[in-house]
């Protein structure tokens, strides 16, 4: 990777902070990495992840606890490292790459010495020996810098499209497995040799659902048997590249079903509102349109009888597609900059409660387009009783066992378009 783009990424970081700071109230940041939590009534802690704050620094060190990032106006960033005398656990040595150039480094093997002044602490909880002139998360910091992630920079766009050239590999071999029979279970750990991480290492849970399993949108588990029939595989997993997280989804089908063309006409779909990401779309539109497209898939195939404007009205996508087209994507998957994180931003519509960013696009955005098509008995019911509903009901229980569609990219936002990752990635390994 080209190191340039994340020495400007840390010079584009000071300068920012720096006019961060001159309109606040405090001299300077400081950024825990977080700590290590221990699981109750036991001496083992859960998995580490380090604070998004703190990996949007210093995206080499996300996986050491107990760090301090002293930001200041006009002087090098200090870093606080940990390096305890442990026998228990291996002591991380002083980093001394290329990365730390741009830093002050402070080896801490015994009680720190804590920087003076009026300090903005941004982590999970004031270090011990806080000072009386600090303020753990204030507001008006905190939604500042997420503003300032919500948009990516050169070197993080990088990130993140390292990020998808790598969980493609996995989803192909996940695609492969599939083919072969394999359970859930198998599946799930074929994805994570390909890519070469464990289960820690994953920005969150994969979702590995076989048949009915993919109508469940957060599955959990994945099943050690394999069932009798593979009609249908839905995984949605990413991967992590220093610190950036991918998050795809593909759905795989049994060949000359209804359900595989279904399929096909989904990813038609994503992709033709792919090809509307630009900087100054509206996401709620797009998220719209997609209901529309849609709509015309359930009628196309015979799902549904009524016009797609209906269906529309009536609410019947809804119960087919219950969640939002996307997110935006960063350190975090779903990543800061949207009204689930900053009460500023613009709320979705009552009629779409689970849009996740209902704003507008900008160039450096990042954000995931995934619309879904699902057979859920529970969400389907409430139309059995509504006579405006002309839904085909056999064909819906002919499909029920094949659970669900779902076509995920990542997408960053460019001036007169945009680029898809996860396809680049795609085509890539197809090229090789």
């Amino acid at each position: 990777m080209d190191q340039s783009l994340y020495t400007a990424h840390l010079k584009y970081l000071q300068v920012e902070t720096d006019k961060l700071l001159q309109q606040s109230a405090f001299d300077g940041l400081l950024i825990g990495s977080g700590s290590l939590i221990r699981r109750f009534m036991d001496d083992n802690s859960y998995p580490f992840f380090a604070n998004p704050y703190f990996v949007y620094w210093l995206p080499f060190l996300d996986q050491h606890p107990d760090c301090w990032l002293l930001i200041r106006a006009g002087e090098k960033p200090r870093l606080y490292f940990p390096m305890p005398d442990d026998f228990w656990h291996k002591t991380a040595q002083l980093p001394d790459q290329w990365w730390t150039e741009g830093l002050e480094i402070v080896p801490v093997k015994g009680r720190r010495e804590l920087p003076e002044g009026e300090l903005a602490v941004i982590a999970p909880e004031l270090p011990e020996g806080e000072c009386s002139g600090w303020s753990l998360n204030p507001e008006s910091v905190v939604l500042a810098l997420h503003q300032l992630r919500s948009v990516k920079t050169d070197w993080e766009s990088e990130c993140l499209r390292q990020a998808n050239y790598l969980a493609v590999q996995g989803h192909i071999e996940a695609a492969a497995a599939f083919s072969q029979g394999c359970s859930e279970y198998e599946i799930h750990q074929r994805y994570l040799s390909a890519i070469a991480h464990n289960e820690s290492q994953m920005p969150y849970s994969n979702i590995v659902g076989l048949n009915e399993h993919g109508a469940i949108l957060h599955y959990q588990f994945q099943e050690r048997c394999a069932p009798d029939q593979h009609r249908s595989l839905l995984v949605d997993a990413g991967a992590v590249w220093q610190g950036y997280a991918a998050d795809i989804t593909r759905t795989q089908a049994q060949p000359g079903t209804l359900f595989a063309q279904l399929v096909e006409q989904l990813d038609a779909a994503q992709q033709a509102c792919v090809a509307q990401v630009r900087d100054g779309a509206d996401f709620v539109a797009l998220h719209e349109q997609m209901h529309l497209s849609l709509a015309g898939i359930l009628r196309d195939a015979g799902i549904v009888r009524n016009s797609p404007d209906s269906q529309i009205e009536l609410g019947i996508t809804q119960a087919f597609y219950p969640h939002g087209l996307g997110h935006l994507l960063g350190i975090q998957v779903h990543d800061v900059g949207a009204w689930q994180h900053d009460s500023r931003q613009t709320r979705p519509p009552a009629e779409h409660p689970y849009l996740r960013f209902a704003g507008t696009l900008k160039q450096g955005m990042v954000v995931t387009i995934e619309p879904g098509l699902y057979f859920i008995e529970s969400l389907l019911r409430p139309l059995r009783d509504q006579p405006q509903a002309d839904i085909n009901w056999a064909l819906v229980e002919q499909l029920s066992p094949f659970g669900g569609i779902r076509i995920e990219d990542n997408i960053r936002v460019t001036s007169d378009g945009c680029e898809n990752y996860t396809r680049d990635g795609f085509a890539r390994i197809a090229n090789i």
